[in-house]
């Protein structure tokens, strides 16, 4: 059940039997000289949007929040960006709304690792606004599952961002929007991240040790269906919590 498909008459009936809200959040940034721009929130939405299909009217997906907080790649043309403090104040007016219509879960399934800790930051203000609210966060891509399908497909050459993982995935939701370019040789990440020039100056395309070229169509239908099937079951046990 999509919020944004939905009447407000339908939403009203949904509180009637769930507090629950499933919320997509990814980020808008480059991923390489073959992965999309929209590839962290296109991963989160496409994974929100099949448990929907799946659970039919038993959750509710609201909207997705598409900019996060991706300072560090502001060097690439086309990334989007929020600070911190204003993704946090962003997170805050979101879930407020929803709470004050009755909601009171808020399960967010992430796409982008530079939004996790000012998500979980976000969160400890709220708690004490809104002591009845309770959230989550499940990053698609560290499921036991899918980890270790991206173990066995790609090995080492998944890397750590513009991953082949994610971007099948993306080829997966849009088959249309597949790009393909020569892409340089692996070099090791040096896994530190510091200004948005920096991260240019040690990452030149974009990628941090990753192989994207390895990714397929076939193997995002697989990566969908794993994290379909894992996120599921981990949005029951939170509802389920006390």
């Amino acid at each position: 059940m999509l919020l944004y498909l939905s009447t407000w008459l339908e939403v009203e009936a949904y509180l009637q039997r769930s507090k629950g809200v499933i919320i997509p959040i990814g980020s808008t940034e480059q991923h390489g000289p073959t992965g999309l721009m929209g590839t962290d929130f296109i991963c989160a939405e496409t994974i929100a949007k099949g448990i929907s299909d799946k659970e039919k009217d038993g959750v509710m997906v609201a909207s997705t929040l598409t900019i996060g907080m991706a300072e560090h790649h502001t060097a690439f043309p086309g990334t989007i960006s929020l600070r911190p403090s204003t993704l946090m104040l962003v997170l805050r007016d979101y879930i407020t709304c929803l709470a004050r219509h009755g909601f009171e879960r808020f399960f967010f399934i992430n796409g982008h690792g530079g939004n996790i800790n000012i998500m979980r930051s976000a969160f400890c203000e709220i708690y004490t606004d809104l002591p009845q609210v309770r959230c989550q966060i499940a990053n698609w891509w560290v499921g036991t599952e899918v980890s270790k399908l991206a173990k066995e497909l790609y090995g080492d050459r998944e890397g750590f961002h513009a991953t082949p993982s994610e971007v099948a995935l993306t080829m997966y939701a849009y088959p249309e929007a597949i790009k393909r370019a020569e892409l340089a040789p692996l070099t090791a990440p040096a896994m530190k991240i510091y200004s948005p020039q920096d991260f240019r100056q040690r990452y030149p395309d974009g990628r941090m040790g990753s192989d994207p070229s390895l990714a397929t169509i076939d193997h995002g239908r697989q990566f969908f269906e794993l994290a379909v099937r894992e996120i599921t079951e981990q949005y029951y046990k939170f509802m389920a919590e006390v």
